[in-house]
């Protein structure tokens, strides 16, 4: 019996060792591919105010593999490389659509590329194109779902709402690599598929919480309308905790982000659906009334339903 025990109590073979380790690497692997499959399945594809828009000056192009569209919503910018001959731009309406992004402007006349980050917007505004007439110039953009940017930042996302920063404040890794690419790439497939190649290679080193993952799933399934004391608890933490881990993952609260996912479905709605009824709408989105609903719409997007369609449709075929 007493060498039965000794021979229990015998340190590990280093084959033994091998076998623990090797199981343990594999319990790893799994769980990232269970977050990765997290959010597979749901459909959430938020727009902006002009849908239809693409043209020289802007383009979408849609992430190539369904891992990394969990996390980018697509990347966007010039087609290619081109010289400013006209007046600028007129300014153009920014709505909220739950996605922050990372801009990059190179500037092939003065050698200079700028770089920065916007947070997510709690309320629309218009940006203009202010690049000077005769520059050579081009734009590159990759936008984030709100709630993924985290997996790659190397900061928290806590007070971006609505803000604009230096991109290699949150993403240096990302910045370092990107500078030198989107200066010698012109076109916007080029630069795509090299963003691509860089997260596909950091790809194991994201940084996600597995609460944040399961709100956001509850949050998208019941297209925004979800009490978020009734969240939490199904999330089993406490309202306050949700709130703390919302303002560092995302940047904003629970309640914000629910309404602006609300305002992202109705608005898909309008612009895809041909019989778009207001009262349906009303019911489907959880609204209290028709009044409720055009309000809450005016607030995101600055105006009424009939002139954000207009405003949609001048882009259309451009």
């Amino acid at each position: 019996m007493t060498q039965q025990i000794a021979a229990e109590r015998q340190p590990d073979t280093g084959k033994e060792k091998w076998n623990r380790q090797r199981l343990s690497c594999k319990m790893s692997l799994i769980k990232h591919q269970l977050r990765k499959v997290h959010m597979k399945n749901i459909l959430y594809t938020p727009a902006t105010a002009t849908p239809f828009l693409q043209n020289k000056n802007y383009m979408e192009l849609c992430p190539r593999t369904p891992e990394l569209a969990r996390y980018i919503r697509c990347f966007w910018g010039t087609k290619n490389l081109y010289e400013k001959q006209e007046l600028p731009d007129a300014a153009q309406l920014v709505i909220p659509d739950t996605c922050v992004d990372i801009i990059y402007e190179a500037d092939y006349t003065e050698n200079t590329v700028t770089s920065s980050f916007c947070g997510i917007h709690d309320s629309s505004f218009f940006a203009s194109d202010r690049t000077k007439r005769g520059y050579a110039v081009s734009l590159f953009a990759i936008r984030f779902y709100a709630w993924t940017a985290y997996a790659f930042s190397e900061d928290s996302l806590k007070n971006t709402v609505n803000g604009w920063f230096d991109a290699a404040s949150r993403f240096f890794w990302l910045d370092k690599e990107l500078r030198q690419i989107v200066f010698e790439k012109h076109t916007l497939a080029e630069r795509s598929r090299a963003a691509e190649k860089l997260f596909a290679e950091r790809m194991e080193q994201t940084r996600e919480n597995d609460t944040v993952n399961q709100a956001v799933k509850q949050i998208i399934s019941a297209n925004g309308f979800v009490d978020t004391a009734g969240l939490a608890k199904e999330c089993f933490i406490s309202t306050r905790q949700m709130e703390r881990l919302f303002h560092e993952y995302i940047g904003m609260t629970p309640k914000k982000l629910c309404n602006l996912v609300r305002y992202q479905f109705l608005w898909n709605e309008i612009i895809k659906n041909p019989g778009f009824c207001i009262q349906d709408a009303v019911y489907k989105y959880g609204y209290t009334d028709q009044s409720h609903l055009m309000r809450e719409f005016k607030r995101y997007h600055s105006m009424d339903i009939k002139s954000a369609r207009q405003y949609a449709a001048r882009f259309s075929g451009q």
